[in-house]
């Protein structure tokens, strides 16, 4: 009895939104995405469009906040890509801390790809020193000319 009261007081709070959110609900295209709750203040009865919204929102102003998520969307990817870009770009520090936290991404086997041939640019450097790793992925992005802020289809 006090289990199943349990249960249902754990399902109620997460549909009122009294939890914080650490993934994607079950039976979503990206249910292996996850985040640490801490960096991310987002309820539990938020929908995933919004949820990814919100991600992607905290990539573009403190992109460092990548490095938390595990498995990241393609969207998100590419709004990582976009601020390395930028700093690319402009000459801005910290464009090779962006590309690493890329590079760490990138050891999911189950992460989708961004831009295609990225793992594989990624995986040709897999012996090589981390600064050597962030200078060839950004070699590669540079090379390609594949705009960051496509909308991706759903699978």
């Amino acid at each position: 009895m006090t289990s199943t009261l349990l249960a249902w007081l754990r399902y109620l709070s997460r549909i009122c939104g009294f939890e914080t959110a650490d993934s994607f609900p079950p039976g979503h295209p990206y249910e292996r995405t996850r985040w640490n709750g801490a960096y991310f203040d987002i309820a539990s009865d938020v929908k995933p469009e919004q949820i990814e919204h919100r991600l992607c929102e905290a990539i573009a102003n403190t992109p460092l906040v990548f490095g938390y998520i595990t498995n990241p969307t393609p969207r998100m990817q590419r709004m990582l890509l976009e601020v390395l870009e930028q700093r690319m770009r402009q000459n801005r520090g910290r464009a090779t801390e962006l590309a690493l936290l890329l590079v760490e991404a990138y050891r999911s086997p189950h992460i989708r790809e961004a831009i295609p041939g990225l793992r594989q640019a990624i995986a040709d450097t897999e012996h090589e020193e981390a600064g050597e790793r962030a200078r060839s992925v950004m070699a590669f992005l540079a090379s390609t000319q594949a705009p960051f802020d496509v909308i991706d289809m759903q699978p």
